[in-house]
């Protein structure tokens, strides 16, 4: 079972994306439900100071953590990856889950929002983009983290984190796989055949942490 935080917005459309692939999907606030799920999708639009009122509001910052500690997938997208990093610059700053190095910060692009399909650069060993890994993915933001959290954590006890990349004015992180927390800048619901095939091989790694 996948439970989908309701964070508000049109989060409706990662659990029609999730049913579309074969998951059996819950849309819940519920802590209880979030933390027994096999996995934890963490959708977010808007604000980063928005979203982290509501995943607190609900414990869900903590739920996050206990299920990172035992190893238990959590899947973020758009603001949902921007939540796992230290901070965010967006409307006077707020405080993230700080699972990552980093900020989120406003593009140095002439337009924004990022609006629209982009290619990504994605590193060797992904088992997220397997296969897809030439495929463009939707996007919608205006703030994005463009440090490299795997050269700041390189070094350290663990393995650092599989990072790939994407360009609107600046590289920017378009998605993270590490260990149980992957997190994706871009919409994989909105993203057509490419984003269901990123779907079903996070779910492949759903089922497999649990052989």
């Amino acid at each position: 079972m996948i439970a989908v935080l309701d964070t508000g917005g049109n989060v409706r459309s990662v659990v029609r994306a999730l049913e579309k692939v074969g998951a059996r999907v819950e849309l819940t606030t519920d802590p209880a439900r979030l933390e027994a799920a096999d996995g934890l999708v963490v959708p977010g639009v808007g604000a980063m100071a928005a979203v982290m009122d509501t995943v607190r509001a609900v414990g869900a910052d903590r739920i996050i953590g206990h299920r990172l500690a035992g190893g238990r997938a959590v899947l973020g997208i758009c603001v949902g990856l921007q939540i796992m990093f230290d901070r965010s610059t967006e409307h006077g700053g707020a405080v993230g889950l700080g699972q990552w190095p980093g900020s989120v910060d406003l593009l140095p692009a002439p337009i924004v929002p990022h609006m629209g399909w982009s290619a990504v650069d994605v590193p060797a060993g992904s088992a997220l983009f397997r296969g897809i890994e030439n495929e463009r993915f939707y996007f919608v933001h205006s703030y994005a983290v463009m440090s490299d959290p795997a050269a700041e954590l390189a070094g350290g006890r663990f393995a650092p984190p599989l990072v790939t990349f994407a360009e609107h004015g600046a590289r920017f992180v378009a998605a993270v796989e590490n260990g149980p927390l992957t997190a994706t800048q871009f919409h994989p619901e909105k993203s057509a055949d490419a984003g269901l095939r990123l779907l079903c091989n996070w779910l492949d790694t759903v089922k497999g942490s649990h052989v």
